[in-house]
């Protein structure tokens, strides 16, 4: 896996988006997923593996009383991968891992605490055209099929309706991205994507580190966080666009009118 280190704003443009030219498409039309990360030093472990992996002993007992008590809910969900984007998006441990396609969303959540701006950042850059190859053939087959790049609920539960059957399709560790269902105005304004393995203890860091081609890691600097923080801001990439409504607004508003250490 490839590690860089910028030092400037531009070195940080042109790291996240060098290859991004399509020449099939004539179009810059990168083929990445991006996650900000505050600290350099954290893994890629979810909410479900994290801590020793406590909950993903209960990944099936969480899950089916999520689906449960929410049924009372507005939200839609045809399949297990749209109860598991729903659960993902409201805070229940899951195996699912939030990442973005947009680069300067990623740069957002790697700044978004002042707390943390004496701290190294890092943006995880993952190549889905690469991670695609190692995927079992019946889900190539409809990605191939879909035209797609990447998966909706509807096309992986066409492949596996429940994560068990998901879990059976090979027994050699994968990673593939799901684009969520537009379950709000959040969801949509960031750019989300999500990627899933098919098992809750497995880690996509260890999976990622022997993959030579289409994984990098960005570091920020601390000392360049203020600077990215601020030009993010003049381009309106803030909570109060990423987090629609007014809890959006006053985290945007405590962070914007935060003071600069001397």
């Amino acid at each position: 896996m490839k590690e860089e280190r910028v030092n400037s704003w531009l070195e940080l443009q042109e790291a996240l988006f060098a290859g991004s030219w399509n020449e099939g498409l004539r179009r810059f039309r990168p083929s990445f997923a991006f996650r900000g990360v505050p600290n350099a030093r954290h893994d890629l472990s979810t909410s479900l593996n994290r801590h020793e992996g406590d909950f993903a002993a209960h990944e099936k007992d969480l899950l089916r009383a999520f689906r449960k008590y929410a049924r009372g809910g507005t939200q839609p969900c045809a399949s297990v991968w749209d109860w598991l984007a729903l659960a993902q998006h409201h805070g229940l441990p899951t195996r699912l891992l939030d990442w973005t396609f947009s680069p300067y969303v990623a740069l957002h959540f790697l700044t978004e605490d002042p707390e943390l701006y004496d701290t190294d950042g890092v943006v995880w850059c993952v190549d889905y055209h690469q991670t695609n190859r190692l995927l079992p053939k019946p889900l190539q087959a409809q990605l191939r099929e879909e035209g797609a790049d990447v998966f909706t609920a509807e096309m992986l539960a066409s492949v596996a309706r429940e994560l068990s059957v998901f879990d059976r399709l090979t027994k050699h560790p994968f990673v593939l991205f799901l684009e969520p269902p537009s379950l709000d105005d959040r969801i949509v304004n960031q750019f989300a994507l999500f990627s899933v393995m098919n098992g809750p203890l497995l880690r996509l860091d260890a999976f990622l580190e022997n993959q030579k081609r289409g994984v990098h890691r960005l570091i920020v600097p601390a000392s360049l966080k203020w600077e990215v923080r601020d030009k993010l801001d003049q381009a309106n990439v803030t909570e109060r666009v990423l987090f629609p409504g007014l809890d959006g607004l006053s985290r945007w508003l405590r962070r914007y009118y935060s003071s600069r250490p001397r």
